[in-house]
């Protein structure tokens, strides 16, 4: 990722480039992402409403857009290289844009970072989960287990993750957190954190090998997507835990079998020992057309005979249906 401009010369581009309508939805905390389509239609989805047409960007604005991003990250976007991603320098939202020729027409997707934390009592109140789901959580920060939250695109893994964090700091405020990320989306309110992002040159594997040199007392790594799943476990298995990380799964079981892909990359098999042994909490949340919510919960024993052992009072209707023991 290249070092974002700050210049206000370029902000104001941008904000310009923006135009106002998408520049309030940025500064409404509703908003959780902004979708332009190759067809000029723009959508945007917001936390009480879901996704609905915000009309309608001409191809020339939007590819206006897209360059001013691309000038704000110092980088640059034409036919031969018609993908821009990075942090936008307005609220350091995460940006993607696309021109042809691997779209018809220019598209883009703001995901609006959070500005506002959501406490854990609040999902329960909401109905997001449930006070033993909330429960369970809170036993296993106390009980420093390490714990994977999976979902899929725009289901909520970050929110609930930044939640997590929340309870760890309250738990632990004394805990030094080293956290790990692509793009700044966790929330932390440490006194003692270290924030690490990577970059066009530094990738996750090789921020988790400084991490440990760092003297974390948990690592949180905002999302699991490469081969650098295995170094992760092996940090956590090492001294390190009580951790936490988001992968993109639709269920606590398949997000099981997504660490065993993403360890295979490295190790060439899929480690189930070592994700048995490391992995005690998978929490499942989805989007819903009535809203978000909390889909499982499990507590990974061991993988045995196999198949991975679950706590029985963690038991959902998929793991049942998997005959898991």
């Amino acid at each position: 990722m290249n070092q974002l401009r700050s210049h206000p010369r370029l902000v104001r581009k941008l904000r310009d480039a923006l135009g106002v309508q998408l520049c309030v939805a940025l500064d409404d905390t509703d908003v959780v992402e902004i979708m332009l389509n190759p067809d000029k239609k723009l959508f945007i989805e917001r936390l009480s409403h879901g996704i609905a047409l915000a009309g309608e960007m001409s191809s020339a604005a939007a590819e206006m857009v897209i360059g001013a991003v691309a000038h704000a990250l110092q980088s640059e976007i034409d036919s031969d290289r018609p993908i821009i991603s990075g942090e936008l320098p307005i609220g350091g939202h995460r940006f993607e844009g696309l021109l042809p020729p691997v779209v018809a027409k220019p598209a883009f997707t703001i995901r609006r970072r959070a500005s506002h934390l959501i406490p854990l009592d609040d999902y329960v109140l909401s109905g997001v989960m449930t006070e033993h789901q909330a429960s369970t959580i809170r036993s296993a920060i106390s009980s420093r287990l390490n714990i994977i939250i999976s979902g899929g695109a725009g289901s909520g893994k970050t929110t609930l993750a930044n939640a997590v964090i929340n309870e760890i700091v309250k738990f632990a405020p004394q805990d030094r957190l080293v956290i790990l990320e692509d793009t700044a989306e966790i929330q932390c309110a440490a006194d003692n954190a270290v924030l690490l992002h990577t970059s066009d040159t530094i990738d996750m594997a090789r921020l988790l090998k400084s991490t440990m040199r760092l003297r974390p007392d948990r690592i949180v790594v905002g999302e699991v997507r490469d081969s650098a799943a295995l170094t992760l476990l092996k940090a956590w298995n090492t001294g390190h835990p009580g951790g936490l990380a988001t992968i993109h799964s639709n269920t606590a079981m398949s997000a099981l079998r997504r660490l065993e892909q993403l360890t295979a990359e490295a190790s060439q098999q899929p480690m189930q020992e070592v994700i048995g042994e490391t992995v005690d909490l998978v929490v499942s949340i989805e989007r819903t057309p009535r809203g978000r919510r909390v889909r499982d919960v499990i507590r990974v024993e061991r993988f045995a005979s196999g198949h991975y052992e679950i706590d029985s009072d963690q038991f959902t209707e998929e793991q049942e249906a998997c005959h898991v023991a």
